[in-house]
């Protein structure tokens, strides 16, 4: 069960990290569009599963580039919020593959 301010750090967090990588994925990551689609943070805030949409490029290469920039990232991301959080979470990055799933259910039943 998340509390309030787990969902409210969940939305700050989407909300950065998301402008970080529209104005960064040009430079970085070989213009792919990656949309931060859901960022679950833990219980002691030490740690932010971030989940990531990945377009115009193969998500295990694009995710691996984000892995590598992760500490610039982190970095970033902390010049952004330190007034709201004392510490920057660590930041895990996972593909967000729900539209994928979402488009295989819709041809399954199109069948």
């Amino acid at each position: 069960m998340e509390t309030n301010r787990q969902k409210k750090i969940n939305k700050l967090l989407q909300k950065d990290l998301g402008e970080i990588f529209q104005r960064e994925s040009p430079n970085l990551f070989r213009n792919a569009m990656i949309t931060v689609t859901k960022v679950k943070v833990t219980a002691d805030l030490s740690l932010a599963k971030v989940y990531l949409s990945i377009f115009g490029a193969d998500a295990s290469e694009i995710i691996a580039l984000v892995k590598s920039r992760s500490s610039e990232i982190r970095r970033q991301l902390g010049n952004r919020i330190k007034n709201q959080l004392k510490l920057v979470p660590q930041l895990q990055y996972y593909v967000d593959d729900s539209l994928d799933y979402i488009e295989n259910i819709e041809n399954l039943l199109k069948e």
